[in-house]
């Protein structure tokens, strides 16, 4: 599993992905955790609110950081 986590570096991108990290964790996924910084890959997502989290190729949300129980919920299969 590919997550992603779109954002230029602000304080809510950096706890999006403190989030990630921690639902990873908890629900023993295997994941590669990518923080994308890059505003052409951003926008090339159709992304132009920051954070946003993408999970496999799919964006989950934008302009908001979202609840672990809503990352476990997007990474369990």
């Amino acid at each position: 599993m590919k997550i992603e986590i779109l954002g230029t570096g602000c304080s809510k991108c950096n706890k999006t992905k403190e989030i990630v990290e921690k639902a990873v964790k908890e629900t023993g996924v295997n994941a590669e955790i990518i923080k994308v910084e890059d505003f052409d890959k951003i926008l090339g997502y159709g992304v132009m609110v920051t954070p946003a989290l993408v999970v496999d190729g799919e964006v989950k949300v934008a302009g908001k950081v979202p609840s672990v129980d809503e990352i476990k919920k997007w990474i369990k299969k």
